[in-house]
């Protein structure tokens, strides 16, 4: 049997296991990361499942340990929760990315297999284990019943032949083969790798190659374990394992012998991992950002390296340069080493440990129009931001952030490349969507009423933070009131031209634009209120968007639907189902002219 047969054998009722086989293979690490844990949970839940044993059940928050995302913390809360339940270990937000922490706390180990919601779990081939990334339904399957059903899959055989280039790095090597093999033609194999140079590679290299699998299309890239791969998992282990190895007349579907004296520093082009191409070719490609971390670069290795390079230099001006530790271990070594220092007085921002640019809502990620360079695994659009991405080991990233282009450590220049300014300031070009109002607005405006009696309603209530990336005033009508209790549906029952009325203190909170022009967008076409947050107030009037204040709002018998007429200069109010009329304070001066205007711009 080859070497991923012989464990997935280990793990089943059989003794012996052959491609195409469906077996159920007993899983030693079973993982959940703040992405996909919750809808684990909540199968679990949904289907009245137990967890077989807690002791081998995880959380692992690494997709958004800064919790910068709402959606992401509410998850997490949520697993806390059910971890205390259930006895289950969480490594929390202070941890760093999950797959690293199975190997670097010892759940993870020659011959072992584990599971995750991480589609890079196949990165445990390092160190000669099964791991795989999975769906929310097989993650609660596999802590319910400790086994999951698998296919044994066909494996490769890659033997490296020749010395390995001194300027060639681990993610050079995977860039490599990703240039040999593509995205597919090597899709649903298991690859072992063999040779002398392999022998040689550290566990961090190991790291970088096979999380690369994934992007080939592979199962997984699994190494025999080093001597020196051993040594590191029998101190962390929690249990004695015997590492597996393939046998000596085990059968692969297929071989490739590679000549790694050929290989050279390689980039990927934005779009495609496979699109690699000899640095030299992008060579001097001006870049905005760059990023060092991901499951495939965050190692202490790469933090040598890229220190080797920063030390003494400075990112070049305009670029930005985001460091992410893998492992908060990883990150403390950092510091106890100096390279903290060394990253700082470079100019680079440093992240606690995490996935950071491969997740949102984490440092890493790019606008439209940017151009980064990253030592992350993936350049699809969008994954990593608007922006194009291209991919590129440790040292080829650190020496474009200094040079301000892409380049080389041993081709940065003396000085860096600037951002070109144009010779006179362009003229700024009006939206289209911007058109200058050209309408005299009348005074008095009509409709029908919302009867909200409630104080101190504030913009998150009115309008969420976690919308505010939205700048097309169109598509922000309709989550107005999704945060307020007892209102979440009113952007659907809500008509042009209604009118709301509301209590104290209206619009309190942050300063956000947004809270006013989701009324104008739902077509609102005023706001009564007892009173209004003082920024919220400029903000409206300044949107040309009428807010009335009207101080006696307590002594009045309006209702929820009556029509009501407004004076804007007088600030007469007029009920029309009884033809009660009220006092409110009329628009000064400014405010109507700002209101005829069409707005303060």
């Amino acid at each position: 049997m080859t070497l991923l047969e012989k464990i997935l054998a280990a793990h089943s009722k059989y003794s012996s296991v052959k491609p195409g086989e469906i077996v159920d293979v007993e899983i030693d690490s079973r993982a959940a990361r703040d992405f996909g844990g919750a809808n684990v949970i909540k199968n679990i839940k949904d289907f009245g499942l137990t967890i077989n044993d807690p002791e081998k059940t995880f959380f692992t928050f690494d997709c958004n340990p800064t919790g910068s995302d709402q959606k992401y913390a509410v998850n997490q809360h949520i697993c806390r929760l059910f971890a205390r339940e259930q006895g289950i270990k969480v490594f929390d937000i202070d941890a760093g990315i999950g797959t690293h922490i199975l190997i670097e706390k010892g759940y993870v180990y020659p011959g072992s297999t584990a599971l995750s919601t991480d589609s890079h779990a196949n990165i445990l081939g390092a160190v000669g284990a099964f791991g795989q990334g999975m769906g929310d339904m097989d993650i609660a399957a596999a802590w319910h019943n400790g086994k999951v059903w698998f296919k044994i899959p066909p494996s490769v055989r890659i033997n490296f032949s020749g010395k390995m280039p001194a300027d060639v790095s681990a993610k050079d090597i995977v860039l490599n083969l990703l240039k040999i093999f593509g995205a597919n033609s090597l899709l649903g194999y298991s690859i072992e790798i063999y040779g002398a140079s392999v022998d040689d590679l550290e566990l961090d290299d190991r790291i970088t190659i096979s999380s690369m699998a994934t992007e080939m299309g592979a199962i997984i890239i699994i190494f025999p374990p080093s001597k020196a791969i051993i040594d590191y998992c029998t101190d962390r282990s929690f249990k004695k394992f015997k590492p597996v190895f393939a046998d000596k007349d085990a059968h692969y579907e297929k071989s490739f012998d590679i000549n790694v004296s050929e290989f050279r520093p390689m980039v990927s082009r934005p779009g495609e991992p496979h699109d690699t191409v000899n640095v030299s070719e992008v060579n001097g490609k001006k870049i905005d950002s760059a990023f060092i971390g991901s499951c495939t670069n965050g190692r202490m290795k790469d933090m040598f390296k890229v220190a080797s390079v920063l030390k003494s230099r400075k990112v070049a001006p305009g670029v930005i340069l985001k460091i992410v530790p893998a492992t908060d271990e990883i990150w403390k070594q950092c510091l106890d080493e100096g390279l903290i220092d060394i990253f700082k007085n470079a100019g680079a921002l440093v992240s606690n440990a995490g996935c950071a640019g491969c997740a949102s809502g984490q440092v890493g990620q790019n606008g439209s129009g940017e151009v980064t360079i990253s030592t992350g695994n993936r350049n699809f659009p969008g994954k990593q931001g608007k922006g194009s991405v291209y991919l590129a080991s440790p040292e080829v990233v650190a020496a474009s952030a200094i040079a301000g282009y892409i380049t080389t450590p041993d081709n940065i220049p003396s000085e860096p490349a600037l951002f070109r300014s144009p010779d006179r300031p362009a003229e700024i070009k009006k939206s289209a969507s911007i058109q200058k109002s050209s309408v005299i607005k009348d005074s008095v405006i009509e409709g029908r009423i919302w009867v909200i009696q409630k104080d101190n309603i504030d913009t998150d209530m009115i309008f969420h933070n976690r919308y505010l990336a939205i700048t097309d005033i169109k598509e922000m009508g309709q989550y107005t009131f999704d945060n307020l209790k007892g209102f979440e549906d009113f952007s659907k029952r809500a008509k042009p031209g209604d009118i709301i009325i509301a209590g104290k203190n209206f619009g309190c909170g942050s300063s956000r634009q947004q809270a006013v022009d989701c009324f104008s967008s739902l077509g609102i076409k005023a706001i009564i209120a007892e009173s209004f947050g003082a920024i919220y107030e400029r903000n409206a009037i300044n949107a040309a968007f009428p807010i009335i204040t009207f101080k006696d709002i307590g002594q009045n018998d309006m209702k929820d639907g009556d029509r009501v007429r407004v004076n804007l200069k007088t600030g007469e109010i007029e009920n029309l189902r009884n033809k009660q009329l009220y006092k409110s304070d009329p628009f000064s001066d400014v405010q109507f002219e700002i209101y005829q205007r069409g707005g303060l711009l």
